[in-house]
């Protein structure tokens, strides 16, 4: 057996995150009162601690094998239980009425250095491992069945991501319908191949296939794996879920639920709440310059579609005379448009007319980071013409999003930018997490306010 096979994390980490939350209370301790003969009231917090860390990992799913997470996921998903054990440890002390018979700087000490030991402990053990199985070593050997194309696919994908450590023990090409003698000669070959796992790569019209080999399959040690294969679907977010007491395979679903939802929404409002006080003093200036400049409001509000479909007013500074758009058309901005006014012109070049919108993020309706809202006339236009299109709602509308910091921004005037910024916009979807947000964001400071496609 391997080492990871031997020691699995669900064995290995719980030991280790309670060992870092012990020596980290005796460091925090000792700097804090120069000695390392703890108090039995902090040694009673410290088990407090330890405990609440193994029941948060266990409900976040963190001691499951870790051999496809990356460092980086890993890292995220342990801070956030930190977080978490740092917010209910705080509550205990405050609602037991014990605040002044705990050091704080002892408590926030202990989950930093806890944290930063924990972390450390498994970024160390996930490079070493994977370097080991870059180099050859601690490598599962994986059996494929399924068509020739499938199986090609799955093998592609087993040697771009070598540093999982999978390596191929046998491949077994099929067509429908299989055969007694075919099934007989798959289950034949895994045996010879010692293969540790199964992986049935077959796409979803040979379910029964799927059924039948693993029946075939009921007595071999082997883990079997399903790989479906969903030809010519755009799936966004897709994953495994337990619905009405039933296994679910989701198509096409939203990422922002549960623990993600409330970290998206923490986002907006700190970081929301900072820029709209900071940008005040510019928000002041240019309203008056668009007072003085041109008759009409300060402010341009429009109807756009939002999350799951709500719509709502989407709040931007008046860059354009104001005018009536014949039969409820929209039409988009284009190069030297004579309904743009001159303090216009510069705000929609360099971004500062979406500034307002910080006021839509607090209200809710917006988040910092996501797919632009397009017109609700665009939005029926589009539909129809660009796959997968209204799924960009599936999260609420960005002030900034993927499409824009790569270059997507400004008139859409062909289907073919259109459908390049609905590819961009749902692979962000797809891939989000709060470190892509703050990549997006510093990459919107430094790239994303002026482009020469803004007019």
């Amino acid at each position: 057996m391997i080492f990871s096979d031997r020691y699995p994390p669900q064995i290995v980490l719980p030991g280790l995150d309670v060992l870092s939350i012990f020596l980290s209370g005796f460091i925090a301790y000792y700097a804090r009162f120069n000695t390392f003969v703890l108090h039995e009231r902090y040694m009673l917090a410290l088990i407090c601690m330890a405990l609440l860390v193994l029941v948060i990992n266990s409900m976040a799913n963190s001691y499951r094998a870790w051999r496809v997470t990356s460092i980086l996921q890993m890292i995220g998903n342990l801070l956030i239980v930190w977080v978490a054990v740092g917010i209910t440890a705080a509550s205990l002390i405050y609602f037991a009425h014990a605040a002044e018979r705990y050091s704080r700087f002892w408590v926030g000490l202990t989950l930093a250095l806890s944290f930063l030991m924990a972390g450390g402990i498994r970024s160390l053990v996930q490079l070493g491992l994977q370097h080991v199985r870059l180099r050859g070593g601690a490598r599962r050997p994986v059996f494929l069945v399924g068509p020739s194309q499938n199986v090609l696919d799955v093998a592609k994908g087993i040697r771009s991501a070598s540093w999982e450590g999978h390596t191929i023990a046998g491949v077994e090409r099929i067509k429908t319908p299989i055969n007694e003698a075919c099934i007989e000669r798959i289950a034949r070959r895994i045996d010879e191949s010692h293969a540790r796992e199964v992986w049935i790569c077959v796409p979803l019209e040979m379910g029964n296939t799927v059924r039948t080999l693993f029946y075939a399959l009921r007595n071999h040690t082997a883990e079997v794996r399903f790989i479906p294969a969903f030809q010519d679907m755009h799936l966004l977010n897709h994953r495994m879920s337990e619905v009405a007491g039933h296994y679910a395979i989701d198509l096409s679903v939203s990422p922002m639920s549960g623990m993600s939802r409330f970290i998206k929404r923490s986002e907006d409002i700190l970081i929301g709440a900072l820029i709209s006080l900071l940008i005040l003093p510019v928000c002041i200036m240019i309203a008056l310059a668009i007072k003085v400049t041109s008759p009409g409001p300060i402010l341009f509000k429009q109807y756009r579609e939002g999350s799951n479909g709500r719509r709502f007013k989407v709040y931007k500074f008046r860059s354009m005379y104001v005018h009536d758009e014949n039969d409820g058309k929209v039409t988009q901005a284009k190069k030297n448009d004579s309904r743009i006014t001159k303090v216009g012109a510069f705000l929609r070049r360099t971004s500062l007319d979406e500034l307002p919108q910080f006021y839509n993020v607090l209200q809710g309706r917006m988040s910092i980071v996501g797919p632009r809202p397009h017109a609700l006339a665009h939005n029926e236009q589009y539909k129809e013409l660009v796959e997968s299109y209204m799924r960009r709602h599936k999260v609420k509308p960005g002030i900034t999003g993927w499409a824009q910091v790569n270059g997507l921004r400004g008139e859409t005037d062909t289907l073919q930018k259109m459908e390049r910024r609905v590819e961009y916009d749902l692979w962000y979807i797809d891939n989000w997490s709060l470190w892509l947000d703050l990549k997006i964001i510093v990459m919107t400071v430094f790239k994303g306010f002026i482009n020469k496609n803004a007019y």
